[in-house]
């Protein structure tokens, strides 16, 4: 069923299969066993459920539930950015708290915000006014947001009490922390829908809506091509 078209390992998910035949998500690409992938959004997974996609993937008995394997992918990338964000923290590469947010951002160091989904709109409003002007002056890309979080979830995951407004800075550790978020906003919104002031928000590119299956040419996910082997597609 693979189309050939050629996706960047980054915008997919790799699920395994147990030994019991239950078909489980893997995030970070670890587990072992044979793997198939799939598009990094909730419509292309429910989709590859629906159409049996892991079956053929897995060339045999596949046990897949949509709602529960939706809900098991969800909550592992959201763990997965959250550990990122841990680390970015201890790397010094993180801002957090109003001051310091807003101290990176009339520099230009803000690359992505981090602002708590129970926020208020008008903190969070300041810094993103400032951000993206100081971004622009320098001619450097819109900082983004990531709102899925609540101030206890970015307090938890930083060390520290709730947290309401954070920033990674620019950096070498900043495209994976990007590209975490971009795979989760497949399952939620980055932006809630429940923000007053949402439209003043940079958007997220919308993620695919066909399911995207195909075995990879090996078991960890590589975005060059390995000799003598066909890069995956995804298929249609």
């Amino acid at each position: 069923m693979a189309s050939g078209a050629v996706r960047d390992p980054d915008d997919m998910v790799r699920y395994v299969r147990s030994p019991d035949g239950d078909v489980l998500p893997d995030a970070l690409g670890k587990l072992p066993g044979r793997g198939v992938w799939v598009s990094a959004d909730e419509a292309s997974l429910r989709r590859a459920v629906k159409i049996g996609g892991f079956k053929r993937g897995f060339k045999g008995n596949a046990k897949v539930d949509a709602d529960t394997i939706v809900e098991q992918t969800r909550a592992q990338l959201r763990r997965r950015l959250l550990n990122q964000l841990t680390m970015a923290r201890k790397a010094g590469r993180l801002a957090f708290g109003q001051s310091s947010v807003r101290e990176a951002a009339a520099r230009g160091e803000v690359a992505l915000r981090i602002e708590a989904r129970d926020g208020q709109p008008d903190g969070r409003g300041k810094l993103r006014t400032l951000s993206l002007a100081t971004a622009r002056e320098l001619e450097l890309p819109d900082p983004k947001v990531v709102g899925c979080f609540t101030a206890q979830e970015i307090g938890e995951a930083l060390g520290r009490e709730p947290v309401v407004h954070a920033a990674m800075l620019r950096g070498p550790m900043t495209k994976g922390i990007i590209q975490s978020a971009a795979r989760l906003s497949g399952f939620e919104p980055m932006v809630p829908d429940d923000w007053a002031d949402r439209q003043h928000e940079i958007a997220w590119p919308e993620r695919g809506v066909r399911a995207g299956v195909a075995e990879p040419p090996g078991q960890k996910p590589s975005g060059k091509k390995p000799p003598g082997k066909r890069q995956r597609g995804s298929p249609s």
